[in-house]
């Protein structure tokens, strides 16, 4: 797989921006998008760090799937002292804890619990989920 160009250095900090068609087999393509992105652009990242960016990649890319018809769109990007994680859908529901079962819910309180902050931003069509990690 070969990422698409990352932004310019000069222009903001690095990112990849990837459109999926929202079949459940795009969910391990995120993860590999987001493994390349961090290969490429934070190898100083050590730790559990990656693990972590590629279990919330995998967890709002799931959400994404299960809960939203269509199209989504994942972004992953550098930021000072971590790793913002974006995803765009196209499903009117907001995030939300409920008691896990054997079908599910789990995924959103793991975003929170390794995220330092997680927001749901409500657009026509659809919404953005942003989350941001710590080095």
């Amino acid at each position: 797989m070969e990422l698409p160009p990352a932004t310019p250095h000069d222009a903001r900090p690095p990112e990849v921006r990837v459109d999926f068609d929202g079949a459940s087999g795009c969910i391990a393509e995120a993860r590999d998008v987001a493994g390349l992105f961090l290969r490429d652009h934070a190898p100083h990242a050590g730790g559990t760090f990656p693990d972590d960016v590629l279990l919330v990649v995998s967890e709002l890319v799931t959400n994404a799937v299960r809960h939203a018809p269509g199209p989504l769109t994942l972004t992953v990007c550098l930021l000072p002292g971590g790793i913002g994680i974006t995803v765009r859908d196209t499903g009117p529901g907001r995030p939300y804890t409920r008691t896990p079962d054997r079908t599910g819910g789990r995924g959103w309180p793991i975003v929170q619990s390794l995220a330092r902050r997680v927001h749901v931003v409500p657009e026509h069509g659809g919404k953005t989920v942003q989350a941001e990690l710590d080095w």
